[in-house]
């Protein structure tokens, strides 16, 4: 079980090798100001769906120069499936940013835009300024193991430690995602097989 003893150590390692600025980060997210701030986090999060951060960040940013320059992201981006969501989403951001402020349920909202799926409106609701946790692959491995779901996972553990849940899902993600905590092998045997922090630090 990931006990807030486990968490903390965690925590430890991470600020140890340069992560605490995520941290803070997500303790003061803020909520969109505008509707290109919110379209801009919804592009954000497509490019991310199903890929690599560091591959999806590049084409992000390819698709906001275009975007920007009134160009489509097709110009830009290949996969035709979330070029078109994108293009779609930036045309109506204005529409869509005011219905969002005034929906009461805004995960099941986030849900009906283009190419947003059950996880991807939780990972976006997070960087709107949303205190959620997003179940993905990592999060839920971890849950299993503690018999659990990802968001009553991250509630405990945000009350324990005073930050908010999606912290915790940001920490506990990149852990597993950077390779501090190996998700599989903690679902399979616990934490003395997954947590590795020596194999993590030596990367560094």
């Amino acid at each position: 079980m990931i006990t807030l003893k486990r968490f903390r150590r965690i925590e430890a390692v991470m600020r140890a090798a340069g992560y605490g600025h995520i941290i803070e980060w997500s303790e003061a997210i803020p909520k969109p100001a505008n509707a290109d701030a919110f379209a801009e986090q919804a592009v954000y999060v497509i490019c991310n769906s199903g890929m690599m951060n560091r591959v999806a960040e590049p084409i992000f940013n390819r698709c906001m120069v275009a975007l920007r320059q009134g160009l489509s992201s097709t110009t830009v981006y290949g996969h035709p499936g979330k070029a078109t969501a994108i293009d779609r989403i930036w045309a109506e951001r204005e529409k869509l940013f005011a219905s969002y402020l005034t929906e009461a349920d805004k995960i099941a909202f986030l849900r009906s835009l283009p190419w947003v799926g059950d996880i991807t409106s939780f990972h976006l609701a997070k960087n709107l300024g949303a205190d959620v946790a997003k179940p993905d692959v990592h999060m839920e491995r971890l849950a299993r193991r503690d018999r659990t779901d990802t968001h009553r996972l991250c509630a405990r553990l945000s009350r324990q430690t005073g930050y908010r849940i999606a912290t915790i899902d940001t920490v506990l993600w990149r852990a597993c995602a950077d390779g501090l905590l190996d998700s599989t092998a903690y679902e399979a045997r616990g934490w003395k097989a997954g947590f590795k922090p020596k194999r993590f630090l030596s990367r560094i």
